[in-house]
């Protein structure tokens, strides 16, 4: 009688996490253009554009260069230019680098979730072959035993 009943075949990314092959967590930075020289220098530019204009200084900046504008918007009296001031000088030049910088905290945050469900998942694996091996060497001693019974009952 064979000693297992039981053929493991560990599925294909299981084996490439054991083995090391499997590639950790996806992070935010990864998705930066890697193909051509074009590709990777808007990638380059626009991200340093985007950590510049994405902090709070340069939403304190915008705001104060909108409020520049204001009393001449007031003393218009028109209500087009008011609204005209509010929803482009104000709301647009304001709201943009605040609504970055609440983006790179929310991709931080991604990041961390993404490395931890990485980290939880690779415990688990390693968890589940362990289980594999406390099977396989149950299956062993359940097929001594098996041997040992087929004997004693002939």
């Amino acid at each position: 009688m064979s000693d297992t009943v039981y053929n493991y075949v560990p599925h294909h990314r299981t084996r490439a996490r054991i083995t090391g092959q499997a590639p950790g967590p996806v992070k935010v930075d990864d998705q930066r253009a890697t193909g051509n020289v074009f590709a990777r220098f808007n990638s380059w530019l626009g991200l340093k554009i985007t950590l510049i204009v994405g902090t709070m200084v340069c939403g304190y900046v915008f705001a104060a260069i909108a409020i520049v504008s204001l009393p001449s918007a007031i003393k218009s009296h028109n209500l087009t230019i008011i609204v005209a001031w509010v929803s482009s000088n104000f709301l647009q030049l304001i709201l943009l680098p605040i609504i970055i910088v609440g983006q790179n905290i929310q991709a931080a945050a991604a990041d961390k979730r993404a490395d931890a469900t990485y980290k939880d998942a690779d415990a688990v694996l390693h968890e589940a072959v362990q289980i594999q091996d406390h099977l396989l060497a149950q299956d062993k001693v359940l097929g001594a035993l098996v041997t040992k019974l087929e004997a004693f009952a002939s």
